[in-house]
This record gives structure tokens, C-alpha cells and sequence, in this order.
């Protein structure tokens, strides 16, 4: 279809033609690279004299030649004289381009130059722009869909009847809206958006804003124009040219709302739209400030990388993480959709409207969304109790946070790769634990009224760390004449003090920012231990840090908001901890002391003495005495503590015989956590039976919990997440009635042909063992092809990955890369569960290496996917040959590819595996020789 050449929105030459033209104008576009002309600018960052305004972007994409003609008029102002013009601009094929002065009516013709390497054009004007004058750049350009996920890119789906459809759709989010038109692409250059979209009559286009008019071009080509956007930065700004289907409702307060998804899966749309209506409600409410758009839509993407996006607007989704099937969808998809919904709608305030000044402040993004996400879902869902997971997080970011290659919260990058490697557990997860652990220590009334002036004071804007401890400080709520609330609030000034609360605040108003600068600008946690002697309680913080020959970390302080509880009052008792070492006076003497009152700080605590015995011993008689919250953290702890060598490895394993009688899903998981990754490491090893016998150990210890389990979905959230857990951990470790059960479900679900509706909770577990035969594998992969098997992909990807034949497991991971049967999309994950396959792993390294070059060019070097493989193929890695292979490939790579933090980590984790081994190996089978469940 000649579409571009008739309709294009320059009326110059078709793509074909415009190639052409580019040729004769290569030596300028090409310039800086072939010493024709040199590159104005040396820096990744751009220059502060042009700042943009307002775009004006016409984008035309042909979804049957896969590429895409744009113009764009660029309003600027300039605050110094300058005769070049630097902006972003990659693999976008700029064939004309002039800058208008407004005030002389004139418009010059001007030189385009590309540095490659920055991702930067610069335009050479004749005549020098004039400071304190706006002038209009015009920039015409062609360019291919991106066959990535990210920038302006390619996505297909297969209806039905198996007919290929293909959409065009945006990822902008961190550097990428240079791939779709050239523009001022960092987070501080804020402007308006005016967008218009030629598509065929057939499709749809959205974006951020809703369309004030549609032009007919042809019969065949309409043109849809959008309203102008708020000021926002240009990561946000997105658009689709689709056949997708939608539903919508109306907010309380006017905002509509739509769910966006291919036409076959909307009656999964259901579930989602309910949830963003209550959410959005919910944070116009918390946020005092209004939602400024009047529309919100939400869109289901059949191919995209991360979990979803928070363009101002039209949120965009992986097909997981928004739709929602009330027969098939498993019990995880009711808890994370609410979340990861209410995780996009936070970014509308924090990340849209309040924006960070540069990427080194990514967490007050993302901890943020992470953080709300909570506090949003458990007010609009309560019956999901999403509070039961918020620890999950916490223990998943000290994992990374506790190696030396981590990084503060705040940390300077400059170039895209790094920008991207921001986007990790560090920046989202610990963002979000510290921000609950301020919460806490403010309480919830003072943070709420810190958070609201923070977004009022710098709305439209972009701020820095400091600027939200600031707003943090000389808060007093408004409260009632309940004395207790107002004593409660820990912050302000006030003359009557509880005993308990004077050390916390000695009566003075906090330094937020100092406190909270601790934790944001340096890396790592702190470990206190307590010593106690009598009524006085000794404590000393130092940094924890795994792995031997970690650096003397003795400069590191934190202010650690403490909190604890002892055998005599369930009171909570808070001190706030400033120096190294620190005494506590208790009112008598105690059995024990437990800190860190439901890990709500963000740090990790060691009793010495005979105080891990005294609770140790507390768990045996009587563990619901503390929390399940409770109880988890000392699950991890211990094992923390085991890694840095402060514990025994028997203490440890002491700790964990409490188990058996456990009933609820934190501390149980937690057991698993610490539990199953020895495990493995011995699996890896074929240690002489030891590694049988621990399995048999895990297995026991929960083993009367998995003979109470239904095989059905009844119950609670938590209950079904817990029995889809256990039972899957019963069936992989081969726990012979679990298997059995398993197989009686695979082969009545076979006959019937896939008709049998089995319950969702047990359908991994009966997948995971009908795939351990062949014919069962591939009658698994013949429904998993199937449009009807979608919302259970992941159920079935993660059996047929469990497979004993290297063959099908290679043919997975080559498949994932292909992407026809398996979505590339997928490809990490898959990677991932080979790698945990005891007959996969020499597989997925293998792949690993063979493939590197094109899963960089799919995902991005620095990517979270990336990461996700990288570690997730080498983190039971626990011999020195396997290291030295390791470092062996990644020193052969370039320099940005063998510094990526994620090849530190792995590097540091296997060091780690190494030293536990050897240290412990024997300690362990000694153990379990001694304690036969």
C-alpha cells in the first residue's frame, strides 16, 4: 500500500525516494563522525539554552511496510545566543528540517548533524538564535518500527480464527521517545503535547489525551486530533494505532475510564476496570489534588517487556498484569492486578505530575508506586490483605542490597544503560520499605500531610531527593481532641510525652532530611545487635555486608528508627538510634526482647548471648505469641546472620523445626525461601545423599500443612496463594501423594482434552508433573497454543520448563527467541526456569552466551530483563570452575556488557556460594543427621 507516499504528513518523497535524498545529504547528517563538521556538544547530557515548549507531532504509521513518517514543530525559547541546537534523536532518518523565528516571520533552512553515540542531532543555523526570542523547529523524518519493545514498536496477536494482526505501539520510558520523534528526551525538559495520528479508517488511535476531532484524509486515511496534553516530560507521552475493543465507566468525579485489549480477550477486561475506578477515586481522595486529565485509559499490550507503564493517561499493561479470567485466572492474578494497577495510577501524581529532575532519582518514582501500591489496594481491597506481602519485598531488596556492587537509593548515572539499571529491587522495593518505615515512624496522619504538600508545592515540576524530606518537615496535622492521636504522631512539638516516646523525638521537631539521607545516600543496611545485660539493653549498628572480602564499611552511620517489644508488654516501644552504639533501660527485666516490631525498619537485627536461644525457645512454645510478621523476620535474619557468620549454621537450622507447626503463609514462604536455595546449591553438587536428605527435611517440616490442603479454591486469598505454594513444592520435590493426586487430575484432564475445568490453584502442580512425560509435555504445549489457554501461559511455561529432556528445554528457549509459539516477551523467564531445572542449568548458561548479542538487541543492555537472566542463570552457581567460566565470558565482552551491576552481582552471589559451602557443608549434614523429622 503506497500510503506514505500520497498521505504522508511532509508532501515530499516516498521512503523510498527520501533514502535517496538522504544519501546526498549523508556527509551532513552524518556529520561529527567523519570530520566533515564537527559535533557542536560533548556531553550526554544537553545543554539548559533551548528549552522546549511545545510539540506539534504528526505521526503516520503503516502497519504493512512497518514503518512510520513523523513531523515535528518544536516551539522553543532560548536563554542564551547559540547558532546549534542540540536534541535527541535514534534511528530516526531526518530528511528536512528549519527553524522559524516568530517575531521576523522568517524561516531558515539549516544543517543536521548525528553523534551516534549520544543519540543526539544537532541543527546548525546560519543565523544565530537570539537570546530571550522563541523560535519553532520544524523537523521531518522517516523511520522503521522498532522490532524491540521499546521506542515506537511492532506488536501482533493471532484472533481466533489464527489470522495475524499487528499494532504500533510506545515504550518511551527511560530514553527511548527519541525513536519516535526528535525531542529534548530528559525528565526535566517538560512541555505540552499536541499530537495528531493518520491511521487507516479501520483502526484505532489512542493517546494521552482524548481525540477533539477525526479528518477524513482519503477514503481510506483519517486523521485524528488530540486534545494538547499538560506540561509533562517526554517519557510520558505515548500513542497506539490498534483494533483494539473497549470498556469503560465513569469516576465519582467525572474521570472516564477505559480498559483497552484485543477484541477476543474483552470480556477479561472486567476486573481491571473495577479496580482502576476505586483506585483513582481513592487517590484523588488521599492526594487532595484532583486527577488533571479527564480521561484514563488503560491498555492491554499482546508483546511488552516490563509489567506496565505509567504514561499520563494511557497506561499500558503486559495481557498478565490487566486481564482477568474468573473461571481460569490463578489466585495471584486477583492479588497483583489490583496492585499493579494501583502502581501505575500513584505514578499519575508521583513520576507525571511531580517528576524527577534526573534518573539518579528514579526511586521517588518508583518507591513510591511501590509503596502506594499498598496503601491503596489495602483500603480498595481489603479482602486481599495485600499487607501480608509487604515484608516479601523488603527481604527480596536486602538480598541485592546486602552485596557490595549495590548502590544507594540516590546514585548518579549518566548514559542510557546506566539510566536502565536504575530501574531495579534497590530503587523500587527498599524505596518503598524506607518510605514505610518513615511512615511508621511519622505515622501515617503526618506522611499523608508531608506527601500532599510535596505534590502541591511541586506540581508540574521536577524535584530532587531533598525536596520531599523537606516537605516532610514541620508537619503538624490537623488532629481531633483525642490526646492520645496527637501524642501518637511522634513529630510534633508538644509538652506532654509518654516515657516511651522521649528518646524517639526528645521533644523536638525531627530533621526528616537527615535521618532520611542515610538511607538514600548509601548503599546498603545497617545490622544492629543486642546485647541484653540485665534491665539495660546495649545496641551497635555496623553495615551488613555479605561475602569475606568486602571493604571496611566503618564510615557508615544510619538513623535508625527503632522499635521493640519484650516478654512483658506488647506495647510498642520506638528509639531512634544516631550513634554507633547506643543503651536502652528497660522498666524490669525480661525473658526476651524481639526489635523491628513487624520489619517494619529496614534493617536487620542479632541477639547475642543466649537471646536467639531465648527466641528460638519462644517459637517452639508458643510462636503466635509474636506476629507472623514477626516470626518471618526471624526466619530471615537467622539466615542472614548464618551468611556473615554471626550464627551457626545449626543455630539456624534450630530455628526452623518450629516450623512444622506453622499455619500461616509469611513465615511458611519464608521458610521455603531460606530453605529451598541450600537446597538447590547441593542439588547443583550431588552431594553424596546430603542434598536428598535435606530435601526430605523440607518436605517434612511441612508436610502435615500440604496433607491438610484441598485440592480446590476455596478459602482466602492468602489460603489459596499458600496451597498453590505448597503444593507445588510438594509435587516438584516429589512428595509421593502430592504426585499422585497430580497425576490422577493430568489424565482426566487429558481425556477430556483439555475441557476438564480444574481448580486454579492446583493447576500448577498438575501441570508440573503431567510434563514430566513426553506425551504429557506435548499435549501441554498443544494448549498452551491455544487462544483459550492465554491466562494460563505462565502456569504452563513454568511445567513444560520443568521437563527432564534437554531437547524440549532447548527448544523452549530457542522458541522464546523466535517468538512465534513463545512471546519474546517471555524469553527471561523462561531462561529463568530452565536455569532452575537440575537438567537444565548447563543449557540456559550455554544459551546465554550463544545468544547474548540478540537478547541485549531485544531487551536492552542494562534492562531488568537482562538482569533477571544474567543472575537468575548463575545464582546457584557454587564451584570455583563456574566462576572462572563466568568471568570468563563476561571479560570477553565489551567494557559496558562486563560492568553491568548485574555481572557484579553474579560474580559477588557465586563467591558467596563458594565460601557458604565450604564452611557449611559438613555443619549441615551433621545437622540433619541429627534431626530426622
Amino acid at each position: 500500500m503506497a500510503a506514505l507516499r500520497r498521505a504522508g504528513p511532509f508532501p515530499g518523497p516516498s521512503v523510498a525516494v527520501a533514502a535517496g535524498l538522504l544519501g546526498l545529504l549523508g556527509t551532513a547528517l552524518a556529520g561529527g563522525g567523519d570530520g566533515s563538521t564537527q559535533f557542536p556538544w560533548d556531553a550526554v547530557r544537553l545543554p539548559k539554552h533551548v528549552v522546549p515548549l511545545r510539540y506539534h507531532l504528526l505521526i503516520h504509521p503503516n502497519l504493512t511496510t512497518l514503518s512510520f513518517a513523523g513531523s515535528a514543530a518544536i516551539e522553543v525559547t532560548v536563554t542564551r545566543q547559540t547558532s546549534a541546537v542540540i536534541l535527541h534523536s535514534k534511528l530516526l532518518h531526518i530528511t528536512r528540517a528549519a527553524i522559524e523565528d516568530g517575531s521576523a516571520r522568517s524561516v531558515q533552512e539549516v544543517l543536521v548533524l548525528e553523534h551516534r553515540p549520544f543519540e543526539q542531532v544537532a541543527l546548525l543555523a546560519a543565523e544565530p538564535l537570539r537570546a530571550g526570542h522563541n523560535y519553532t523547529l520544524s523537523i521531518q523524518y522517516f523511520a522503521n518500527l522498532s522490532e524491540s519493545f521499546h521506542g515506537f514498536y511492532k506488536s501482533t496477536y493471532r484472533t481466533r480464527e489464527g489470522e495475524l494482526r499487528v499494532l504500533a505501539t510506545t515504550q518511551f520510558e527511560p530514553t527511548a521517545a527519541r525513536m519516535a520523534f526528535p525531542c529534548f528526551d530528559e525528565p526535566a525538559f517538560k512541555a505540552r503535547f499536541s499530537i495528531k495520528i493518520r491511521r487507516e479508517a479501520k483502526h484505532l488511535a489512542l493517546s494521552n489525551m482524548p481525540v477533539v476531532k477525526s479528518v477524513n484524509i482519503t477514503s481510506w486515511l483519517v486523521e485524528d486530533h488530540f486534545d494538547t496534553t499538560v506540561k509533562m516530560s517526554t517519557y510520558l507521552v505515548a500513542f497506539i494505532v490498534s483494533d483494539f475493543k473497549s470498556i469503560s465507566k465513569i469516576t465519582s468525579r467525572g474521570v472516564k475510564i477505559s480498559v483497552y485489549t484485543v477484541p477476543d480477550k474483552i470480556n477479561q477486561a472486567d476486573y481491571a476496570l473495577d479496580a482502576a475506578v476505586k483506585l483513582l477515586d481513592f487517590y484523588e481522595d488521599f492526594f487532595s489534588i484532583p486527577y488533571p486529565l479527564p480521561k484514563q485509559d488503560l491498555a492491554a499490550i499482546p508483546d511488552f517487556q516490563s509489567g506496565a507503564m505509567e504514561n499520563w493517561g494511557l497506561t499500558t499493561y503486559r495481557e498478565s498484569a490487566l486481564l482477568y479470567d474468573p473461571e481460569k485466572s490463578s489466585v495471584s492474578s486477583k492479588l497483583w492486578i489490583p496492585m499493579i494497577i494501583a502502581h501505575e495510577l500513584a505514578h499519575q501524581w508521583f513520576g507525571n505530575l511531580v517528576t524527577m529532575e534526573w534518573w539518579n532519582d528514579l526511586w521517588l518514582n518508583e518507591g513510591f508506586a511501590k509503596f502506594m501500591e499498598f496503601v491503596s489496594v489495602s483500603v480498595t481491597h481489603p479482602e486481599l490483605r495485600v499487607e501480608d506481602y509487604f515484608l516479601r519485598r523488603c527481604f527480596d531488596a536486602m538480598a541485592v542490597d546486602a552485596l557490595n556492587s549495590s548502590h544507594p537509593i540516590s546514585n548518579p548515572v549518566e548514559d542510557p544503560a546506566e539510566i536502565l539499571e536504575m530501574f531495579d529491587r534497590v530503587s523500587y522495593e527498599k524505596g518503598s520499605c524506607i518510605l514505610n518505615m518513615l511512615r511508621v515512624y511519622l505515622t501515617a496522619d503526618v506522611f499523608k500531610a508531608g506527601l500532599v504538600q510535596y505534590l502541591q508545592k511541586y506540581s508540574y515540576q521536577n524535584t530532587k531527593n531533598e525536596d520531599l524530606w523537606n516537605s516532610m518537615t514541620n508537619i503538624c496535622p490537623t488532629v481531633g481532641s483525642d490526646k492520645n492521636e496527637l501524642q501518637g504522631d511522634g513529630f510534633c512539638r508538644r509538652s506532654q510525652q509518654s516515657s516511651s516516646n522521649a528518646h524517639w523525638t526528645k521533644g523536638e521537631t525531627l530533621d526528616v532530611r537527615a535521618m532520611m539521607e542515610t538511607w538514600t545516600l548509601q548503599k546498603g543496611f545497617p545490622l544492629v545487635t543486642v546485647t541484653v545485660r540485665g534491665k539495660n539493653v546495649h545496641l551497635q549498628q555496623e553495615h551488613y555486608v555479605k561475602g569475606v572480602d568486602s571493604p571496611s564499611s566503618t564510615g557508615y552511620l544510619w538513623h535508625i528508627p527503632l522499635t521493640y517489644i519484650t516478654s512483658k508488654s506488647d506495647t510498642v516501644q520506638r528509639f531512634l538510634m544516631t550513634t554507633k552504639a547506643d543503651v536502652i533501660i528497660l522498666p524490669e527485666e525480661v525473658e526476651w526482647v524481639k526489635f523491628n516490631v513487624d520489619m517494619n525498619g529496614y534493617y536487620i537485627v542479632h541477639y547475642e548471648d543466649d537471646g536467639w536461644d531465648r527466641l528460638i525457645n519462644l517459637l517452639k512454645e508458643n510462636h503466635t505469641v509474636i506476629s507472623s510478621n514477626d516470626r518471618a523476620s526471624l526466619i530471615n535474619n537467622v539466615f542472614q546472620l548464618m551468611r556473615i557468620k554471626k550464627l551457626s549454621v545449626s543455630k539456624a537450622f534450630d530455628l526452623t523445626l518450629y516450623l512444622k507447626h506453622e499455619r500461616q503463609i509469611m513465615p511458611v514462604l519464608q521458610g521455603m525461601n531460606e530453605l529451598i536455595p541450600i537446597y538447590k546449591l547441593m542439588e547443583r553438587r550431588d552431594m553424596d545423599g546430603t542434598e536428598k536428605q535435606l530435601k526430605e527435611y523440607i518436605v517434612n517440616l511441612f508436610k502435615d500443612l500440604i496433607d491438610k490442603q484441598s485440592w480446590s479454591d476455596e478459602g482466602s486469598v492468602s489460603e489459596r496463594l499458600l496451597r498453590q505454594s505448597l503444593l507445588l513444592l510438594a509435587c516438584v520435590h516429589r512428595y509421593q501423594p502430592c504426585v499422585d493426586k497430580a497425576k490422577g487430575y493430568f489424565t482426566e484432564w487429558q481425556k477430556s482434552n483439555g475441557t476438564l475445568s480444574l481448580p486454579a490453584d492446583v493447576k500448577t502442580a498438575v501441570y508440573t508433573v503431567g510434563a514430566q512425560t513426553s506425551e504429557g509435555w506435548d499435549f501441554l504445549l498443544s494448549k498452551y497454543r491455544l487462544q483459550s489457554f492465554n491466562v494460563e501461559r505462565e502456569n504452563i511455561e513454568l511445567a513444560l520448563s520443568r521437563s527432564r529432556s534437554k531437547d524440549k528445554l532447548q527448544w523452549l528457549m530457542d522458541q522464546g527467541l523466535h517468538g512465534d509459539i513463545i512471546r519474546t516477551q517471555d524469553l527471561p523467564r523462561i531462561i529463568e526456569f530452565v536455569a532452575t531445572n537440575p537438567f537444565g542449568y548447563h543449557l540456559a548458561w550455554t544459551f546465554l552466551k550463544e545468544n547474548w548479542k540478540k537478547v541485549v538487541e531485544k531487551f536492552e543492555l542494562g534492562s531488568n530483563s537482562v538482569a533477571g537472566i544474567v543472575t537468575g542463570v548463575t545464582s546457584r552457581y557454587s564451584t570455583r570452575s563456574q566462576l572462572a567460566q563466568v568471568k570468563e565470558f563476561f571479560s570477553s565482552l565489551d567494557e559496558k556488557s562486563a560492568q553491568l551491576h548485574c555481572v557484579q552481582q553474579a560474580i559477588e552471589t557465586i563467591e558467596d556460594n563458594i565460601q557458604w559451602m565450604d564452611r557449611n557443608f559438613e555443619k549441615v549434614k551433621t545437622w540433619l543427621q541429627n534431626n530426622r523429622l
